[in-house]
């Protein structure tokens, strides 16, 4: 069973999902699938490509924004916010357990000038804990007048 998390109404963040996982996303009327886990990380984990074409066979978009054990950057930032502003429907962002996901999108309203408070309160209902990336998103919401 998939463990998709509502962290807005556009957007869930999940654990690894697997091909098997396509079909319940494109139910919940999921459009984009953004991919934030790193190839090879770890054994047992489905390569993107297989993500990809499964997305793909089911009418999905599929991007891959990975973020490594290194942390995040403004260009990972960036490109999770132009994913989300291009497309119309549902966003499912997933890595190894929805954390990086999570912390990603979260970056990624905070720079778009969302409320850092709501953003923490989305995240917590979903069972994730941004409290780690705080002052950053206090950075990004202040630089965009959020």
């Amino acid at each position: 069973m998939s463990d998709f998390r509502q962290l807005s109404e556009q957007v869930m963040a999940s654990p690894q999902i697997s091909p098997s996982d396509i079909r319940d996303a494109a139910a919940l009327g999921v459009t984009l699938i953004v991919n934030n886990r790193p190839d090879g990380e770890a054994p047992d984990q489905t390569p993107g490509s297989e993500i990809e074409q499964a997305a793909r066979d089911a009418g999905i978009e599929y991007v891959a924004i990975p973020v490594s054990s290194a942390g995040f950057s403004l260009p990972q930032v960036d490109a999770m916010r132009q994913a989300l502003d291009q497309t119309e429907g549902k966003v499912l962002a997933y890595c190894r357990s929805g954390t990086r996901s999570t912390f990603l999108w979260s970056l990624a309203q905070a720079d778009a000038g969302a409320d850092v408070s709501k953003i923490a309160e989305s995240a917590r209902q979903a069972g994730y804990d941004i409290s780690p990336i705080g002052q950053t998103l206090q950075m990004l919401a202040s630089k965009s007048g959020g």
